[in-house]
């Protein structure tokens, strides 16, 4: 008889390996087939005679970001301690283990419609399907209102959707230069000239022109530390969709440093470019240093991407464990070369929520617009704002 260890997996096992598999792909883990096979074979090698040994070797091959590990425990603990289809197998297999903590109501709420098969995947009857527009109208206002911490995987992408199609007419600014405009107030010599040498002599039409203008360069500063992790995700989103849908943006995230991930953002699938970004930032739900990431932005990046007609986006819940006053100079010295400065707070959405930390103490005086930015209502008052920027 082979030890645990070496022992063969059952078919029934290994189909209850590949279904956890798929529970985790919907709750919005990437989770590939080659991972799959991987989870396999190191559920064999290890064998299945303890759950911890079932849990560390499944967590090994299936948990690749940071965020995701709570998300795996959770799904763990509620798929392996008794599927209705699998309950006589995980009596014999799998040792009972206390339950677990209660989660995160709104992870829990994740993990459960993962859980849940989808009706989509189950087979359907042919027959009339009637569209209830009312109903389809109520849940875009739902999905527009509801906070972004409770969104679920699904919710996630319809969102992204809708960010997609947002657009961000930010109003060009006005450089020294000069160009050709049928209606502009100064005459343009060189056209004037060139079109009567043309005529012989005969200057018939007067070339216009007038200011030139390009677009206005935009730079986003994302907190990413522990108090806005329950947002960073679908904040990344929005900087995804925003990236793509506009010229000349700067994307930053920052914790207890500052990192530069514009390059990761421009990559057209959200979900490859979301994972070089958790890849790429070590400082993931970590503390917070906003003085420190503002003086290596205003150091190091200042010149590089921004102009004096730029606007700087700086998305943070203000809560700092840095020097206040470090906060307070590199604030001002960034709203002297920036246009406009607008600070984006989740908080916001609470009626009762003050900024009393030392941190928005210290960044509002020198903020000109503090906005909130939990849900897609807040969003398009954002791009609101920045329709006006010009005025």
């Amino acid at each position: 008889m082979l030890p645990a260890a070496e022992a063969p997996l059952s078919m029934t096992f290994a189909g209850h390996v590949v279904a956890f598999g798929r529970v985790l792909r919907r709750a919005g883990m990437k989770v590939g087939s080659g991972q799959i096979i991987d989870a396999l074979r190191a559920v064999e090698a290890v064998g299945v005679a303890r759950r911890d040994d079932v849990y560390q070797a499944l967590f090994s091959v299936f948990v690749q970001r940071h965020e995701d590990a709570a998300l795996f425990t959770q799904a763990f603990d509620l798929y392996w301690r008794g599927p209705s289809q699998m309950a006589d197998i995980l009596s014999q297999m799998l040792p009972r283990s206390p339950a677990p903590p209660p989660p995160a109501p709104k992870q829990q709420a994740r993990v459960q419609e993962a859980l849940a098969e989808p009706a989509a995947r189950r087979p359907a009857e042919t027959r009339e399907v009637e569209v209830d527009l009312m109903a389809a109208y109520s849940d875009a206002e739902v999905l527009r209102e509801k906070d972004f911490a409770a969104f679920s995987a699904d919710e996630i992408e319809a969102a992204h959707a809708f960010l997609r199609a947002l657009r961000w007419p930010v109003e060009p600014m006005r450089v020294r230069r000069h160009t050709r405009r049928e209606k502009g107030r100064r005459l343009h010599q060189r056209a004037t000239m060139r079109a009567g040498l043309r005529g012989f002599g005969e200057f018939v039409t007067l070339h216009r022109q007038g200011p030139k203008r390009k677009p206005r360069p935009l730079v986003v500063l994302c907190d990413v530390s522990g108090s806005m992790e329950p947002y960073a995700r679908m904040l990344l989103h929005f900087m995804h969709a925003m990236t793509g849908g506009m010229d000349r943006v700067e994307s930053f995230v920052f914790g207890t440093r500052l990192t530069r991930i514009t390059r990761h953002l421009r990559r057209r699938d959200v979900d490859d470019a979301l994972d070089a970004v958790t890849d790429h930032v070590h400082d993931w739900s970590g503390g917070t240093r906003i003085g420190e990431a503002l003086r290596t932005f205003n150091y190091t990046w200042l010149r590089r991407v921004l102009r004096s007609g730029g606007v700087v986006l700086v998305i943070s819940d203000g809560c700092d464990r840095g020097d206040p006053a470090l906060l307070g100079r590199e604030m001002e010295r960034l709203a002297r070369n920036c246009h406009r400065l607008i600070w984006l707070n989740p908080l916001l959405s609470y009626a009762a929520y003050e900024p009393l930390t030392r941190g928005m103490q210290a960044a509002l005086p020198h903020v000109d617009h503090f906005l909130a930015v939990h849900n897609l209502n807040a969003l398009e008052d954002l791009a609101a704002v920045l329709r006006r920027i010009g005025a």
